[in-house]
C-alpha cells in the first residue's frame, strides 16, 4: 500500500505523469488471457488473490497458482475438485490439501505472524465444512483461530462452557443452518462483532439456507454482520480484517 501512496504522490507533485502510473498500474496484474490475476491485492487487501475454483478447468488452476508464485505470493484456493486437485498435485509438490474446508494452499514465501484471537462457532456437525472454510481464511488473514463444534441452539449448555473463549475474542464467526438462531444467541452473551454464515443445511422449508439467512438478517441483536449462503470464506476474511485491529498498513 505505500508503494500506491508514494506513486500517487509522485503523480500529485508532478514528478510522475498519469500515464506513466497507469502503465505502472498494469504491470500489477499477469494477463493469462483467461485471466487476469492480481498481483497487487496482497497490497490493497492483507490478502492475495484467492483462486474460486468452480468452473476453472484443472490447467487453468495451475497457470494461476503459478502466476501468484511468480509474483511472490503464496496461493489459496477454494472450493477445490478432484481433477484440479490432481493437475496441483502434479504440478507443485507443496500442495496441501485442507479436505474438510475443501481447499488447498502453497506456501512458498513467509506468512503473516500470527495474531489476535478470531473463534469460530458451528452450530452443528453437519456445518463443519463451512466452518473449517472460515477458520482456514481467517488464518490465512494472520489471525489465531479457536474452533468451537457442535454448539447449536438444541443444546445450550453446550455453548455456557465456552462464554470465556468467546468473550477474548477479537472477532467471531457463527455458522449455522437450520433456523439460524445461533447468532442471535452468541449476539446476546458477548460485546465482540459477530459474521454470522447461514448454511445450506436443512429440511425442505429451510430453502437450502434462505430461511437461516432471514433469520440472521432479522436478528433483534445489533452488531451482527451476516455474509451469503454457505460463504465461510468471506466470513473468515471479514473476521480476519476485524481482528487486524491495531494495524495501521
Amino acid at each position: 500500500m505505500s508503494e500506491l501512496l508514494d506513486m500517487l504522490a509522485r503523480v500529485q507533485s508532478g514528478d510522475m505523469t498519469i500515464s506513466e502510473a497507469a502503465a505502472n498500474l498494469g504491470e500489477r496484474e499477469v494477463d493469462l488471457g483467461f485471466a487476469h490475476v492480481d498481483t497487487e491485492r496482497e497490497a490493497r487487501r492483507g490478502l492475495p488473490e484467492v483462486i474460486f475454483s468452480p468452473g476453472k478447468e484443472p490447467m487453468q488452476m495451475v497457470d494461476i497458482a503459478q502466476a501468484l508464485i511468480n509474483a511472490g505470493q503464496n496461493v489459496f484456493a477454494t472450493r477445490v475438485t478432484e481433477l484440479q486437485l490432481a493437475a496441483l498435485r502434479d504440478a507443485f509438490d507443496d500442495v496441501v490439501h485442507h479436505e474438510e474446508a475443501n481447499a488447498i494452499t502453497i506456501d512458498r514465501f513467509p506468512r503473516r505472524e500470527a495474531e489476535g484471537a478470531v473463534v469460530v462457532v458451528c452450530a452443528g456437525t453437519s456445518d463443519l465444512p463451512i466452518a473449517a472454510e472460515a477458520a482456514l481464511a481467517a488464518e490465512r488473514m494472520g489471525a489465531r483461530v479457536e474452533r468451537i463444534c457442535d454448539v447449536g441452539v438444541a443444546g445450550l449448555h453446550r455453548l455456557m462452557g465456552h462464554v470465556e473463549a468467546l468473550r477474548a475474542a477479537r472477532a467471531i464467526v457463527v455458522v449455522a443452518g437450520m433456523e439460524g438462531a445461533l447468532p442471535s444467541v452468541v449476539a446476546g452473551l458477548v460485546q465482540r462483532p459477530i459474521v454470522a454464515v447461514p448454511t445450506s443445511v436443512g429440511y425442505g422449508t429451510g430453502l437450502n439456507g434462505m430461511a437461516a439467512m432471514l433469520t440472521m438478517l432479522n436478528s433483534c441483536v445489533p452488531g451482527i454482520t451476516v455474509v451469503n449462503i454457505d460463504n465461510g470464506f468471506g466470513a473468515g476474511v471479514a473476521a480476519g480484517m476485524i481482528n487486524r485491529r491495531d494495524d495501521t498498513a
